[in-house]
């Protein structure tokens, strides 16, 4: 993306990965307020595995006591015995899952909603220069991964903990011979989870970070569908959707194969271990030890049972791996520096009047490439001061500076006398009303739209506005009149009536310093002069600072500043600048030309 009014900014160096530990801690974080629930979930866990292990042990006394000995009554009690069992862990078993299920979501709402906050508190730079389709990736798929796994995981790593150690206490107190049998495999799983865990972590970061790249390619291209159409862009940029896709399916294809991996290991690893489990025991009774068929039946049941929590921890490692990916991508954006809070000695603008002086101000977006360099300027209370220059001249960076969107490097901006680095900056802005050349405007009704100038406006107040701003005609002829409901960024509506009802949103808001950036270039002249007829009105009894592409729009300003390669180069009145026949001059003459020839 660009920067207003110079150029564009390089784009963002990819971060490093962070650590997975501390990753992993900083999510644990957001369990601690729910220590209650997570404390009755492993109360939980704790009776479902000390009955599981229970009720296996019950199946190799059956089989040695009753079955053995054809001990109907003994069998008809162990059976009862299993079936309050299995109905006790059932029962605990949903109470975990919907505990922990409540856990989970409510973590991830809060991850949401500080998110969202953080983009609030975020400086305009970052969004300079981050796409919209990565950061909606981020706040979107990265944000499911980490809900993904945690519905799933901590209830799976919990119940997986406890059932290792509660299966390798029975197993140890019944035999140590078959114990070491049955856990001789374990290093050998051990070692190719973590090599297989290393190589797929490093594949689903990458593949989370191709997806926000992807994302963002889709949401250019959707809103820049005219754009392609016109210069019959379809196939270059279907090609080049292509390639992205293709990026992102060949680590993702690499991601799932090695993660994939670990259920066939632990397959052949588990079977490997019935096999070696069976062949010490039925060596041991051969040998005479000590050993029973129920102990031998309870060891393959056991070893089952002690294999399966790693297996399901293995098979967790796809969403724990997306979850780690997710979880780092979302807090780079929580870790990002935000807009600099306000000093204690801030002051609140009561009553302004609209004195603005600029002083010595210089800027740059980058350091070593300066954007404005020593530019003075002064505006009374009540004057109209318009810029023009070439595109790319810095006219739009001195309304960023303005409105504190961007802090200058040297010099000052003040407010009646009040350096706005010292103004708080809620207060700056509510000062401020700004009518942009591109309108934005919510998936929302009209009426709604416009009083986002001032949310607690009446309904007559809006109408007051909307008359003002030339609107209220076309809006009583639409369906719904005030009620209708916009498209996408007011798709429905032209652009003319877009400005006019962003125009009515600045009287509503009633600012007393009013910024127009080339608020009429994009509609024809016939709406360009209702909608002057508007600004007229709305420029009344305010300090307004213009920039406009036609210059026949601001032949009455009280000052015009000529602006280019970031320093004022002429000012004066459209009279003393047309005397001078210099840079305005031509600028003037070439613009009426061209008019005329049209």
């Amino acid at each position: 993306m660009s920067n207003p009014g110079m150029g564009g900014q390089p784009p963002v160096a990819p971060k490093k990965p962070k650590d997975t530990m501390k990753t992993l801690s900083r999510l644990l974080k957001y369990l601690n307020k729910y220590w209650f629930y997570i404390f009755i979930s492993i109360i939980s866990i704790a009776f479902i595995t000390l009955g599981t292990v229970y009720a296996t042990r019950l199946i190799g006394v059956a089989i040695d006591k009753h079955i053995a000995t054809a001990d109907f009554n003994g069998l008809a009690k162990v059976c009862i015995t299993l079936l309050a069992i299995y109905l006790g862990t059932s029962l605990c078993t949903w109470l975990q899952n919907y505990l922990l299920l409540l856990v989970g979501q409510n973590v991830v709402a809060s991850i949401r909603k500080e998110i969202f906050e953080k983009i609030q508190r975020l400086p305009l730079k970052y969004f300079d220069t981050t796409t919209h389709g990565e950061l909606m990736s981020r706040v979107t798929n990265d944000v499911d991964n980490i809900s993904m796994a945690l519905n799933s995981s901590i209830s799976q790593v919990f119940q997986s903990a406890l059932t290792i150690v509660g299966t390798l206490a029975m197993m140890i107190y019944l035999s140590i011979p078959l114990t070491l049998a049955a856990i001789v495999t374990i290093p050998i799983m051990l070692v190719a989870t973590k090599a297989v865990t290393s190589r797929s972590r490093k594949y689903y970061k990458e593949k989370q970070e191709r997806l926000g790249k992807l994302n963002g390619h889709i949401e250019e291209i959707i809103s820049g569908q005219k754009v392609v159409k016109v210069f019959c862009q379809e196939d270059e940029m279907t090609q080049t959707f292509s390639n992205r896709n293709t990026d992102l399916l060949e680590v993702g294809v690499r991601a799932e194969i090695f993660s994939g991996m670990i259920g066939p290991i632990m397959m052949a690893l588990n079977n490997m271990t019935y096999a070696i489990v069976v062949a010490t025991g039925g060596l041991m009774m051969v040998m005479g030890l000590p050993m029973t068929l129920g102990t031998i039946s309870n060891f393959i049941i056991y070893s089952k049972q002690f294999a399966r929590p790693l297996n399901e921890l293995a098979n967790q490692v796809n969403s724990m791996m997306a979850a780690f990916a997710g979880a780092e991508r979302v807090f780079e954006v929580l870790d990002e520096p935000e807009e600099p809070k306000d000093t204690i000695d801030s002051v609140e603008l009561k009553e302004v009047e609209g004195d603005v002086v600029l002083s010595n101000v210089n800027f740059s977006y980058e350091e070593g490439h300066p954007i404005l360099k020593e530019v003075n300027l002064y505006a009374k209370p009540g004057q109209t001061i318009a810029f023009v220059g070439p595109t790319g001249a810095g006219k739009t960076t001195i309304i960023n500076l303005l409105t504190r969107f961007y802090d200058i490097d040297t010099g000052s901006i003040t407010i009646d006398g009040h350096d706005i680095k010292q103004i708080k900056r809620k207060s700056l802005r509510s000062n401020l009303g700004i009518v942009l050349q591109d309108t934005y405007l919510f998936t929302d009704t009209i009426r709604e739209n416009i009083r986002y100038g001032r949310l607690d406006a009446t309904d007559g107040e809006i109408k007051e506005a909307a008359k003002l701003a030339n609107a209220h005609e076309f809006i009583k002829r639409l369906p719904d009149g005030y009620d209708t409901v916009l498209s996408d960024g007011g798709g429905n509506l032209s652009q003319g009536q877009r400005q006019m009802l962003a125009i009515a949103r600045a009287i509503l808001a009633n600012p007393s310093v009013l910024i127009l950036d080339e608020a009429t270039s994009s509609v024809d002249t016939r709406t360009e002069v209702k909608i002057q007829e508007a600004m007229h009105n709305l420029m009344k009894g305010r300090t307004n600072f213009v920039i406009a592409h036609r210059l026949s729009t601001i032949k009455d300003a009280d000052l015009i500043a000529v602006v280019n390669h970031g320093e004022i180069i002429e000012r004066g009145n459209h009279d003393e600048l047309m005397e001078k026949k210099g840079f305005y001059y031509n600028l003037y003459r070439n613009q009426f030309e061209t008019d005329v020839a049209v």
